[in-house]
């Protein structure tokens, strides 16, 4: 009776054991988090400016501040004087601000916000939101700070003051870094 038990113990654990094999097997390519240390993903969306296509691949060898956002989203308002006083005061061949919006309307609703707050920055439209999905968002607004090599260094969950020192800090020594 004991050695039947010991049998039984014995099948049901590598029963299991090839269970979860096969599942984190299954599931393994589905866990690859978008997090600090990460590559940034390529993204499609449009440039509302140049109403061109545009890409990650456009801001190749720069460092980047990639926010995620949308006109209806009140943080995302508070937040957008921070990464325009941002960009005025680093902007150029080494850094961009590139702020995407998952608005899904027309683009004039998107245009009028960005007049009705100067901002000077990259403004694109991803009206599908692929790129909520592409960077695993949680909501908006969300923002990346991308180094040259597109290696993700900050991730922030929310509205963030950008142009304060701490980050500014941070993107002024990956702009020196070379």
């Amino acid at each position: 009776m004991m050695q039947m038990r010991q049998w039984t113990i014995g099948i049901g654990a590598a029963s299991a054991l090839v269970f979860g094999v096969a599942l984190a097997a299954k599931i393994w390519p589905q866990l690859d988090l978008i997090a600090v240390g990460s590559r940034a993903p390529a993204f499609r969306a449009v440039n509302l400016r140049t109403r061109r296509p545009a890409s990650l691949a456009d801001y190749r060898g720069k460092v980047v501040l990639l926010n995620v956002w949308a006109t209806w989203c009140a943080p995302c308002r508070v937040e957008m004087p921070s990464l325009e006083r941002l960009h005025a005061k680093l902007a150029g061949p080494d850094f961009a601000v590139v702020a995407v919006s998952i608005d899904d309307g027309d683009s004039s609703s998107v245009m009028n916000f960005v007049r009705e707050l100067g901002l000077g920055f990259d403004v694109l439209q991803d009206k599908g939101g692929g790129i909520q999905q592409i960077y695993q968002t949680t909501g908006v607004p969300e923002s990346f700070v991308i180094d040259r090599d597109g290696v993700i260094i900050k991730k922030v969950i929310g509205a963030a003051e950008w142009d304060g020192p701490v980050n500014e800090l941070l993107i002024r020594k990956l702009v020196d870094a070379r």
